[in-house]
């Protein structure tokens, strides 16, 4: 399934984590870092765990906790207990996990470091990296590249905070980091998600800021409301007619290969590996197309 959109959700608000599959996201992320204060952590991992403990919660989407930063092992525990999980499933202990969010990640060890953690309880999530600091940034490649990670997180806000830029609605200020993520995820040929919109009021904005962030090449965007989820969605989702030309040319190509020809055409345009290769990104992209 694409990452397209990923919906935060508080980890102590069980109405809203249970309410979080019906906006749509391909994603959901129950939020044990800055959506719960700190007297509340551990609260919100007995939430959390409630929430996916049962059997009723069955959404057709990924299932991601944010773990803190500070103590990944303790809202590990919190959240699977002391029973002994299966990879990428609901457990014998019954808790689904299908993912985890490392938020500011700056080496690639600490990537490593936390899916170990997640084995030795008998897990092995997909592992979001977020890069959201000067030093994040910098080791984006390295990050990207570590045999763990799975996606690779922009967080603009906290780098903005981290080096002392101020944000604007134009970005420029974390715009060379908008790109050095994306262009370090497609190097390590993993997921890239884009940075968090922050006024979920402002529709025509959100849409502007998501189109330019999948013409960078991100896969998808963050969510912080339910109403984002679906013009983010729609953002990252090609066009009908982008569907059908790049079942075109994989046909065209199948073909090609079967009769030992390495140059074919498609609708008058020659076909290469660069076009191959977009038309592969544009069906990874709609889950509902044929191939």
């Amino acid at each position: 399934m694409p990452r397209r959109s990923l919906l935060f959700s508080p980890g102590d608000s069980p109405d809203l984590m249970r309410k979080a599959p019906g906006a749509g996201a391909d994603v959901i992320c129950f939020d044990l870092e800055d959506a719960v204060a700190p007297g509340r952590k551990d609260e919100a991992r007995a939430a959390v765990r409630d929430v996916l403990a049962d059997p009723a919660f069955d959404p057709d989407a990924e299932v991601c906790v944010r773990l803190t930063a500070e103590s990944p092992a303790a809202d590990l525990d919190g959240v699977l207990g002391t029973g002994e999980g299966e990879s990428r499933e609901s457990g014998p202990d019954g808790v689904r996990l299908d993912a985890v969010m490392l938020p500011k990640v700056e080496a690639a060890d600490r990537v490593e470091r936390v899916a170990a953690l997640c084995a030795e309880r008998g897990r092995d999530p997909a592992v979001f990296a977020l890069v959201e600091t000067a030093g994040g940034v910098l080791s984006a490649q390295s990050v990207a590249a570590a045999n763990a990670t799975d996606t690779l997180v922009f967080g603009a806000e906290d780098l903005a905070a981290d080096v002392g830029a101020t944000r604007t609605d134009e970005g420029t200020e974390v715009l060379y980091a908008r790109e050095h993520v994306v262009l370090a995820a497609s190097a390590a040929g993993v997921d890239a998600l884009d940075t968090v919109f922050t006024d979920f009021s402002d529709e025509a904005g959100l849409r502007e800021d998501a189109a330019f962030a999948r013409r960078l090449g991100y896969d998808g965007k963050l969510a912080i409301h339910p109403a984002q989820v679906g013009p983010i969605t729609e953002a990252f989702s090609p066009d009908p007619e982008d569907v059908e030309w790049a079942e075109r040319v994989l046909d065209a190509r199948d073909e090609a290969e079967r009769e030992g020809r390495a140059v074919f055409q498609v609708d008058g345009e020659m076909i290469d590996a660069p076009l191959i290769a977009q038309a592969e990104r544009i069906l990874d992209r709609a889950p509902d197309a044929d191939r």
